[in-house]
C-alpha cells in the first residue's frame, strides 16, 4: 500500500513538469518579436516656408521710371519793398483766390505820398484850364499853355508812381492755389525779397521722370501713364505726358519727360515720391511674383524656387514693378512655386516645408 502511494506521487510530478515545459513551449513558438528600433534622422528637420505660384496676368506694355510730384503752380512770395506787417489776411493750408490780399504792410508813408501826387493833379489840371481860357484870348502865349499841359502830365505820372507803390504794400495771391505755412507774423518788419509764405496750385499736378534715350521714337505728347506711390499702397493713378524735352541728356543719356495728373480733390500732394510706368501698348501677357520672393544681390535679384521638397536659389531677371507685383522676363516658368516668406534663414538646397 505504501509502495502504491509514492508511485502514484512520483506519477503525478511527472505530469506536471511535462505540463510546464508544454506551456513554456507553446508561449514561446507564439511570442511576437519586439519592434526594432527606428534609426535616428540624419540632419535638421526642413524649414517652414510661405510659398506662391508664379502668377500669369496680362499687363500694360511700358517703361518704368522714378520722379517726384510738383504743383502745376508754385511761389514764394515776397515783398518788392521793405515794410512792417499790418495784417495777415489769410488761413495756412487753406484755399485763396487769384488777386485776393493775403499780407497787408504798413502804407501810411506811401498812402500819403498818394494823397499828395493826388493834389498835384488838381492843381495841375486848375493851371491848365485857367492858362487854355488865357490863350484863347490871347493874354498868354501857346507856349505857356503847352508848359501848364507838360505840368500837368507830370503830376499824373507822379501819381502813377505813387500809386504803384502803395500798391506794393499789398501781397496778393498770382493764381488760385493753397496758401503754405507763413514764416512772418503781424509787426514783423520785412525786407524786400525776404519770404513771406508759399503758394501752391494743386487741382492738377506735374511730375517730371526720366526714360533711356532708345525709347525717345516711342514717346509723344498725350501718351498714358499710370502712377504708383509709396505714400498711398495699392493705388493707382493715371496722368498724361504734356511736354518732352527736347535736350538729351549727354551724360545719362536719357530724356526728360513732364507729365500732369489731375487733383481736384487735393489727395496728391507736391513733392511726393513717385513710381511712373509709362505705357507704350495696350496689353500682353507676363509671369508675376510677389515683390517679397526677390533677394538682391547686387545688380542681380534671386529667387528661392522649391523643388522636391529643397529650396533652389535661382536668378531671375525683372521687368516691370505693379504695384506689389513685379514681372519676371527670365529664369521662372508658369509652374514654378516661390518662396516668399522666410528667405532669411535659408540656404541654396536646404529642405523646406511650404506653410499651408
Amino acid at each position: 500500500m505504501k509502495n502504491n502511494k509514492i508511485t502514484f506521487y512520483l506519477v503525478l510530478a511527472a505530469l506536471v513538469a511535462a505540463l510546464a515545459v508544454a506551456l513554456w513551449l507553446f508561449q514561446r513558438g507564439h511570442s511576437k518579436p519586439l519592434p526594432a528600433t527606428p534609426p535616428a534622422q540624419s540632419g535638421p528637420p526642413p524649414t517652414l516656408v510661405e510659398a506662391a505660384k508664379v502668377m500669369v496676368d496680362t499687363i500694360p506694355v511700358g517703361i518704368t521710371a522714378v520722379g517726384s510730384l510738383r504743383s502745376d503752380e508754385t511761389v514764394m512770395l515776397r515783398p518788392e519793398i521793405a515794410g512792417r506787417v499790418s495784417r495777415v489776411l489769410f488761413r495756412e493750408g487753406q484755399p485763396v483766390a487769384r488777386g485776393q490780399v493775403l499780407i497787408q504792410l504798413d502804407g501810411a508813408v506811401q498812402g500819403a505820398e498818394v494823397q499828395q501826387a493826388q493834389a498835384n493833379v488838381t492843381l495841375a489840371q486848375s493851371k491848365l484850364d485857367r492858362a487854355r481860357d488865357l490863350q484863347a484870348k490871347g493874354f498868354i502865349s501857346q507856349q505857356a499853355r503847352d508848359e501848364s499841359d507838360n505840368n500837368l502830365r507830370l503830376a499824373q505820372a507822379a501819381l502813377s508812381l505813387a500809386q504803384a507803390r502803395y500798391a506794393k504794400t499789398e501781397i496778393r495771391a498770382p493764381f488760385n492755389g493753397v496758401a503754405g505755412l507763413r514764416v512772418v507774423s503781424t509787426g514783423d518788419y520785412v525786407k524786400e525779397g525776404q519770404d513771406l509764405v508759399n503758394l501752391e496750385a494743386m487741382d492738377v499736378l506735374k511730375v517730371d521722370f526720366r526714360i533711356p534715350e532708345i525709347y525717345v521714337q516711342q514717346s509723344k505728347v498725350g501718351q498714358s501713364l499710370q502712377l504708383v506711390l509709396d505714400a498711398m499702397p495699392g493705388q493707382t493713378f493715371t496722368g498724361q505726358v504734356i511736354a518732352i524735352n527736347p535736350l538729351i541728356d549727354a551724360n545719362g543719356r536719357s530724356i526728360v519727360l513732364r507729365a500732369q495728373v489731375q487733383n481736384a480733390q487735393h489727395q496728391l500732394r507736391p513733392g511726393l515720391f513717385a513710381r511712373v510706368r509709362l505705357l507704350f501698348a495696350d496689353q500682353k501677357e507676363a509671369l508675376l511674383v510677389s515683390e517679397q520672393a526677390l533677394i538682391p544681390q547686387g545688380d542681380d535679384h534671386m529667387v528661392f524656387r522649391v523643388i522636391n521638397g529643397k529650396a533652389v536659389l535661382s536668378r531671375v531677371e525683372i521687368g516691370q514693378r505693379i504695384g506689389e507685383r513685379v514681372e519676371v522676363v527670365q529664369g521662372l516658368t508658369k509652374d514654378d512655386m516661390v518662396i516668399t516668406a522666410g528667405q532669411v534663414k535659408l540656404r541654396d538646397g536646404m529642405a523646406v516645408t511650404v506653410k499651408q
